[in-house]
């Protein structure tokens, strides 16, 4: 192909939705991604004809940026049960969303996970969080998630048996420092549509994006070893001219190759520990949390559960997620894990067959309270460089792929000013 007029450094959802808009307007481009396929980390690798996405991901249906650029139809989203089942006192408790299991949450008034008072306060409290815009929301003063939820008069026991577990599993931190306004955005949007997973498997989502994009439009094996005031030099020492570059990498990678002119937000890690298993402990796409905080494990799916298709015929996927990224090595973190489970689910857990093991140590951006004011950093560096990604916008997939949408706006808008 003929030498584009954008670098975009990063085949994530970031780089891959900045690509989209420029092909919309007729931009050429390049994205040079220093692996073998799209998606970041938002990849799935099949394993023995099972399907492990790399770490614990959720898709939430109702995410403003992927409604306008994904086609739901081709994704099968598969859902998840609207509730979870809450380890405590040695027991399994249900909490469950009266919209569809009506009985199950009155029921629920009982149940040791919080109050009968917090229950009957988280009604108002969602739709407090429901009113008005997500731009009204997100504007909010941001304090800490710990300290909305303590404000709110919600009970410590609520916040460490459900809350924590919870919000931890999509935080990845279990203190709540997490930003209120991110929060807002997450609560608001997984009540209005709830959390879902394509049947085949998260890599679907970035597949389908770059299917749209043109021929050759992604370049594979190309490290971006350094950028200079006129393209990208790769790790071959190849240097690639271009009008302008697009940092589209996770936080500390951008900041590497920024040369500290983006900050290293820092980052919330995870493991995931996928098991074979020929019976699944749980029969239902539900979210088990463990809310004795007993560890290491905090959540844990059956994923062929929630869709069939990520395992085979006659056997079930299991994924156990602990929050951080523990120095055990793969063999110490499995033994305490299975030591974990076996109490939760018996001798069984000792006949699972371990997978894989994904440990990511930059799994999300950090986003405590602070960091998302303004809740949109900026994409624009100076007119022809430019950064995009999670750590611009907020800690999800659609933060990512709506800051992919405004570098590709920023470029275009920069690259018209040059040709008037």
């Amino acid at each position: 192909m003929n030498q584009p007029d954008v670098l975009i450094s990063g085949a994530g959802l970031a780089g891959l939705c900045c690509g989209r808009r420029l092909a919309q307007c007729g931009v050429s481009f390049q994205i040079l991604e220093a692996s073998d396929a799209v998606g970041g980390r938002v990849r799935t690798d099949v394993v023995d004809g099972f399907r492990l996405d790399r770490g614990f991901q959720i898709y939430l249906p109702e995410y403003p940026e992927g409604r306008r650029v994904l086609d739901y139809g081709p994704l099968d989203l598969r859902p998840f049960t609207r509730g979870a089942l809450v380890r405590i006192g040695g027991r399994f408790h249900r909490v469950a969303d009266p919209r569809t299991e009506p009985l199950t949450a009155f029921r629920s008034l009982f149940n040791p996970v919080g109050t009968a008072g917090d229950k009957l306060h988280l009604a108002p409290f969602k739709w407090a969080l429901d009113g008005g815009t997500l731009e009204q929301q997100t504007a909010c003063p941001d304090v800490s998630t710990l300290d909305l939820l303590r404000g709110e008069g919600f009970s410590e026991s609520l916040l460490d048996h459900l809350f924590r577990p919870f919000l931890g599993g999509v935080f990845l931190e279990s203190d709540l420092a997490t930003s209120s306004r991110f929060f807002r955005f997450v609560f608001r949007t997984f009540a209005a549509g709830g959390g879902a997973v394509p049947a085949a498997g998260m890599q679907v989502i970035p597949d389908q994006i770059a299917a749209g994009l043109p021929a050759s439009a992604v370049r594979f094996g190309a490290r971006v070893q350094a950028v200079g005031p006129a393209g990208v030099h790769l790790a071959d020492s190849t240097a690639l001219p271009a009008r302008a570059v697009v940092i589209a990498t996770e936080g500390p990678e951008a900041a590497r190759l920024l040369n500290g002119e983006v900050p290293d937000p820092g980052s919330n890690g995870t493991v995931t520990l996928y098991y074979a298993a020929a019976h699944p402990p749980v029969r239902e796409p539900i979210l088990v949390l463990d809310g004795e905080r007993s560890g290491p494990v905090n959540n844990l799916v059956v994923m062929s559960e929630v869709s069939p298709a990520y395992a085979p015929p006659g056997q079930a996927l299991v994924a156990a997620s602990v929050i951080g990224v523990p120095p055990d090595s793969d063999a110490d973190l499995d033994r305490r894990v299975r030591g974990q489970l076996t109490g939760w689910y018996g001798s069984a857990v000792g006949g699972w067959r371990l997978l894989r093991v994904y440990r990511i140590p930059h799994a999300l951006p950090d986003q405590s309270a602070g960091v998302l004011e303004p809740w949109q950093r900026p994409v624009r560096l100076r007119a022809g460089l430019y950064v995009c990604g999670d750590h611009r916008d907020n800690a999800s997939i659609d933060g990512a792929m709506t800051s992919g949408f405004r570098a590709a706006q920023a470029v275009m808008e920069d690259l018209s000013e040059k040709r008037a």
